[in-house]
């Protein structure tokens, strides 16, 4: 059997330096912010394991994978219903190599909650042989804005020690791409058809994270695998912070987006670039603070893109791009400006 060895990731004295859970269970090292995740991908054995059945091009898989590159230690992860937990775990098989329990949609916070209970009773009675037994969610959109979010309420009032990561593909892509509180205005869906009358969905997306700031919990993020060190930083973030923290990741599906499963990540990329995602984070003390792409288009206006570059590329908004419907695609454009404009008021960081 071939013993693999260590590698060194030299840490220059007064670098900044994550302390990240690179191989197996019990070994923790540092490494410089600035590394090789191709080559961290490599040694590292991720939590989810090849084999699973999630589609070709699907973002939640690299959403998972690029959490788990932040884990400090132990773990434990709760998976509500959908498209990650169906994939993943078809009987007899699983793809996860850490503990793990499946619950229903509306329940992932809830379990998670008993978890993270149990985690500190056997703590208190000396029965956990470890410093610290992380518990973290993962949950798509249904089971976040919709069928899950009391559960989620309650859970970030009690204040337990959890991590939500919330992979938002923007419907209920796992039963039949319908729509659901995350899917955005006009976005075609199988429950909202584009069509002459009504050309998609009519309502607004959930401002999810905000309504998450408004529960005043110790951390809120957004962030996209797309720009990957960003969300690495804003996982370990959300794990080392005591109490509850929530993490909204934007997740491409190209069955429910209609994309070529070849530009999944561009797709994000241009999510960003156009404002209709930004990036950002909140903590009690420092309030908004743009990070990343968002921080550098809010220093610099003019590398914001247009909405058109977003929607060009996805089947369900095809008709947007149809002359008869310019004035819906203005509307969508005036909204995401407002979203913009708003967030720079509120972010700390953003220039004045």
């Amino acid at each position: 059997m071939v013993v693999k060895t260590i590698p060194e990731f030299p840490v220059k004295k007064g670098e900044p330096a994550y302390k990240v859970w690179i191989f197996e269970p019990g070994w923790k090292g540092e490494i410089p912010l600035n590394f090789n995740l191709r080559q961290v991908a490599e040694q590292k054995r991720s939590p989810l394991l090849p084999g699973h059945r999630l589609c070709a091009g699907c973002a939640a898989p690299i959403v998972v994978k690029l959490a788990s590159f932040a884990f400090r230690g132990p773990t434990i992860v709760v998976n509500a219903t959908g498209c990650l937990e169906v994939a993943t775990t078809i009987f007899p098989y699983t793809s996860w190599a850490v503990p793990w329990i499946h619950n229903a949609f509306e329940n992932a916070a809830s379990t998670a909650s008993g978890v993270e209970s149990a985690v500190k009773a056997m703590k208190k009675t000396g029965r956990l042989p470890y410093e610290h037994v992380d518990v973290v969610v993962f949950a798509g959109d249904g089971g976040t804005f919709d069928i899950g979010f009391q559960a989620l309420s309650g859970m970030a009032e009690r204040g337990h020690d959890v991590l939500y990561i919330l992979y938002d593909n923007e419907a209920y892509m796992n039963t039949g791409i319908q729509r659901s509180g995350g899917t955005p205005k006009y976005a075609a869906t199988t429950t909202s058809p584009a069509g002459e009358v009504i050309p998609g969905k009519p309502e607004s997306k959930k401002p999810i994270a905000d309504i998450m700031v408004a529960h005043r919990i110790p951390y809120v993020a957004t962030a996209t695998p797309a720009h990957w060190m960003d969300f690495m930083k804003k996982v370990r973030k959300g794990i080392e912070v005591n109490g509850p923290a929530f993490i909204h990741s934007l997740s491409s599906c190209d069955r429910g987006w209609r994309h070529d499963n070849a530009i999944s990540i561009e797709v994000l990329r241009r999510a960003v670039d156009t404002c209709y995602f930004p990036l950002w984070e909140w903590t009690p003390d420092t309030g908004y603070m743009l990070t990343d792409r968002s921080l550098v288009i809010a220093r610099n206006p003019s590398l914001k893109q247009p909405i058109e570059k977003f929607v060009e590329v996805q089947g369900r908004f095809r008709h947007l791009m149809k002359p008869e419907n310019k004035e819906k695609l203005k509307e969508l454009q005036e909204y995401v400006d407002k979203v913009w404009e708003d967030l720079l008021k509120r972010a700390s960081n953003a220039p004045k």
